[in-house]
């Protein structure tokens, strides 16, 4: 904090404007949950004052103690000198309503599939019995214990290769008390040999080997197995393709988000017929398929996948 500045009867809406000010001069990344450096300082205040994420507005009046204000302050400063993102400094992630732990085991839980969960998969399941769901790469496990909340009467399961990843799904799990959730470790597929499911959910890795490689600092601070994914975004999005039929019920829907590499997939794939999700804020690279599609197309999925060595 500057020298020549001075804090007197400092409310809570003064720290708020006062941090989203020093992020944006800056120069701050936002892209972890928020993403813009006002709602990113109010999640901080909150969070160094032990108040609720969702506080009325007739709070922000509020004189906060001198031993408050540092404890906010220490935060501005991780965050601008270490750029660190918040929700790893709070612990804390809100998805789908929500609260999640988060922390570098897994990325920050941030994906506009939240807003599927919430509307109960339609129109896309089109009114369609589900039983059982798979969250494919499912990190601190936001899709999978969301959907189970949303959902308690379906089996869901959320796989993930790696160890680390699993046990922050675990805690969220217990966290959130998501009975109907069981966790596996499996490579994709690989570890889920004769599973069905009647709704395959998946947020795989899905930024190019150039773009992870120069992606902001704030992004270092995330498992790269859980970005990276070859020249065009697209090495486990294929291989999903490829294998996700033997794992669809006879009506099943592959839901899968590849980001910003929908425009490689469609020009690898544009005989294959994808429905793109329009979202409250527009596309968000996010396409639902039905099984029988991808079973039409399988052919030319197997040919792609295999260019890769999958």
């Amino acid at each position: 904090m500057p020298a020549s500045v001075t804090f007197e009867q400092l409310t809570v809406i003064d720290l708020i404007r006062y941090g989203a000010s020093r992020f944006g001069a800056a120069g701050l990344t936002f892209g972890h949950s928020y993403d813009n450096a006002l709602d990113e300082s109010t999640q901080l205040v909150l969070h160094a004052l032990h108040l609720p994420h969702d506080l009325s507005p007739v709070y922000g009046a509020s004189k906060v103690t001198s031993e408050e204000k540092d404890a906010v302050l220490a935060l501005f400063e991780r965050r601008i000198g270490e750029r660190i993102p918040a929700a790893y400094l709070t612990g804390e992630a809100w998805f789908a309503g929500l609260s999640f732990k988060s922390d570098r085991r897994a990325l920050v839980p941030r994906s506009p599939i939240a807003e599927l969960i919430e509307a109960g998969f339609e129109p896309w399941l089109g009114g369609r019995e589900v039983e059982r769901v798979l969250d494919l790469c499912t990190g601190s496990g936001c899709i999978a214990i969301a959907t189970g909340h949303y959902h308690p009467h379906w089996t869901v399961h959320g796989a993930d290769i790696n160890d680390d990843a699993l046990a922050l799904a675990a805690e969220n799990k217990a966290r959130l008390h998501a009975d109907n959730v069981e966790l596996r470790k499996s490579d994709l597929f690989d570890g889920l040999q004769g599973e069905v499911y009647d709704l395959i959910v998946t947020n795989p890795p899905y930024v190019t080997d150039d773009e992870t490689d120069a992606l902001p600092k704030e992004y270092s601070y995330e498992p790269e197995l859980g970005l990276r994914a070859g020249f065009d975004g697209l090495d486990l999005a294929l291989r999903i393709l490829r294998d996700a039929p033997e794992h669809l019920s006879e009506h099943g829907l592959l839901i899968c988000e590849v980001g910003e590499a929908e425009r490689a997939l469609v020009e690898l794939l544009p005989e294959l017929p994808l429905a793109w999700v329009e979202f409250k804020v527009g596309q968000m690279g996010i396409f639902v398929a039905e099984r029988e599609d991808l079973v039409a197309h399988h052919a030319r999925i197997v040919e792609l996948a295999g260019q890769r060595g999958a």
